[in-house]
């Protein structure tokens, strides 16, 4: 089965790995949607997202990684996949997730599979991980090596 997990990914984080990862074990493959999404002012942009997951999923056969823009469940259908997968960290997580899944089951008649963060990640946003970046804080252990490089290239 294919499916599709979407995000913003800015910047990719050690969570969004683990869930990317764990499904390429359970799906014969994972589609990776990177959103374009212009009325948000985004830290990196969407070709160096798109770059650092390919780096990060180089050797991984089953992971493929795509920009879109516009509806997911047009990305979805365009692409062929046939669930879409979304991670959760909290309850308020799945209060905003529970509410898009049903809208895209609506439009589209699309499945939504929720697979919880490991413990280890649970706290870890992007949000997060930029104000602390911001701040000079140190993300070394909440993002892969190549994104943190690249955001401390950045800075």
């Amino acid at each position: 089965m294919k499916v599709l997990i979407p995000g913003s990914f800015d910047p990719p984080t050690n969570g969004h790995i683990d869930v990317i990862s764990r499904c390429a074990k359970v799906f014969d493959e994972v589609l990776v949607g990177v959103v374009v999404n212009p009325s948000k002012k985004s830290l990196l942009s969407t070709e160096t997202r798109e770059l650092m997951l390919n780096e990060i999923f180089s050797e991984t056969g089953n992971i493929v990684i795509k920009t879109f823009k516009g509806l997911l469940v047009d990305f979805a259908k365009d692409n062929d996949v046939k669930a879409i997968v979304k991670g959760l960290r909290a309850m308020t997580d799945f209060d905003y997730e529970f509410q898009m899944a049903q809208m895209n089951s609506n439009l589209a008649d699309f499945e939504t599979i929720f697979i919880p963060a490991s413990p280890e990640y649970g706290y870890v946003s992007s949000s997060m991980v930029k104000e602390i970046d911001s701040y000079g804080g140190d993300i070394s252990k909440l993002v892969p090596k190549n994104v943190f490089k690249r955001m401390q290239d950045d800075r």
